[in-house]
């Protein structure tokens, strides 16, 4: 079992194909474009953060496209170029530096869309003074404006069913995986725990999935707005609060450290 664990820990990347002659000018050629994306990007935030002209709504978006930019080219390029002059059977990655590259590259993509869709309502100009709703979003702000917000409105619920479809989808495609699993086990105690981790999970998600989709559905319809509220409400409060329990408390490590932790404050309170 753990050389099995071991095996799978250790990931082989398939990479870009050249060939050996190319591999250096190939290396070259990204590494320019690399120092050319972080200078550049470098130089746009020096510029917008030291002129006092630039500091509007816009320029700071503009200022967080380049810090996202950086992010996005740094988490793929280095490690593209350090495998390209190696052989293809040499391109190993830990599955804990997968995960965490992985991570990045979907918070690159995530903050593009986003800072588009700012970037779209800031550009509209604004007669109104009145947030309707008990925070600050994107469809707070182009409630604003007094211009045509098709645009916004459209780029949002395209963003939105597209986010909201990739995610049940893999979930979906998760818990049938882990049913398959359990249904072919025959440990009563790995099927309850998963059972167990599954459900909280599947809850948690569940509000976050609801409250989501109601929050930016009902941004369109005025008249259901406290029920909007209350879901945005919900998004922001329920599973952050519910997350520690889930994700923290089943966990036997870190029930562990916790329990250890209580009780050596308890002895040293006595």
């Amino acid at each position: 079992m753990d050389n099995l664990t071991l095996r799978h820990s250790i990931l082989l990347l398939e990479g870009l194909k050249v060939t050996p002659q190319s591999s250096y000018p190939v290396f070259v050629l990204l590494l320019l474009a690399y120092i050319f994306t972080i200078i550049s990007n470098i130089g746009l935030i020096v510029l917008i953060s030291t002129e006092k002209n630039l500091h509007h709504p816009m320029h700071f978006l503009f200022c967080n496209l380049p810090l996202n930019d950086i992010l996005g080219t740094t988490v793929i390029l280095p490690r593209l170029m350090q495998d390209i002059l190696k052989e293809t059977s040499e391109r190993y990655i830990t599955y804990v530096e997968c995960v965490i590259q992985a991570y990045f590259v979907h918070v690159f993509i995530a903050a593009c869309h986003y800072v588009l869709m700012l970037g779209l309502t800031v550009r509209l100009s604004h007669c109104r003074s009145k947030i309707e709703n008990p925070f600050c979003d994107n469809a707070s702000l182009f409630k604003l404006s007094c211009e045509s917000v098709v645009i916004n409105n459209v780029y949002g619920i395209i963003y939105t069913v597209a986010v909201l479809c990739f995610s049940s989808v893999s979930i979906f495609l998760t818990y049938v995986k882990i049913a398959a699993v359990c249904k072919s086990s025959k440990s009563q105690a790995l099927n309850s725990k998963a059972i167990k981790t599954c459900s909280t999970h599947l809850a948690v998600y569940l509000v976050m999935f609801f409250s989501g989709a109601i929050m930016t559905f009902l941004h369109r319809f005025p008249e259901y707005s406290d029920s909007r509220k209350l879901a945005s409400i919900m998004f922001h409060i329920v599973p952050p609060g519910l997350n520690p329990l889930v994700y923290g408390l089943q966990t036997k490590e870190i029930r562990q450290k916790m329990a250890t932790f209580w009780w050596r404050k308890k002895v040293i309170s006595l």
